[in-house]
């Protein structure tokens, strides 16, 4: 079987600072932007891996949501629960830098995990955590 990674989605509640963030702090690539019904789906990505997106999309846009689960989903994703992703890099230190710079919510700084891994982790605009590993 081959099967690849071409798109995950992590919900927004504000495209224009998840694109901010995604675009001009991540340095990821914007590979569409599509408005509709007052809403808006951006397609982002790191440069040198075309096949593989993250589609950054109104919460609880499906018809098939009640209001309950909408609301559900925006107290979820206040608290940051609701979402997350783990990208990787070999300068753990500088990415750091670079997001604690921007401003970005700190969840924890790089250290040294028991299973294998050295990560931080942060929070973007919507309350997504966003793991960072560094591969040994």
């Amino acid at each position: 079987m081959d099967l690849t990674i071409h798109f995950t989605f992590l919900p927004h509640n504000d495209p224009d600072a998840s694109l901010a963030f995604y675009r001009d702090t991540l340095g990821f690539e914007v590979r569409n932007d599509v408005g509709y019904g007052g809403m808006r789906w951006i397609t982002v990505g790191p440069a040198d891996q075309p096949g593989t997106s993250i589609v950054l999309h109104p919460p609880g846009a499906d018809p098939g949501i009640t209001d309950d689960e909408r609301r559900t989903i925006a107290e979820m994703m206040a608290k940051g629960t609701y979402a997350s992703i783990v990208l990787a890099t070999k300068d753990l230190d500088g990415v750091f830098a670079r997001l604690e710079a921007s401003g970005a919510e700190v969840v924890q700084e790089p250290t040294e995990q028991p299973y294998g891994v050295r990560d931080c982790a942060f929070r973007d605009p919507a309350g997504n955590q966003i793991r960072i590993n560094e591969p040994r």
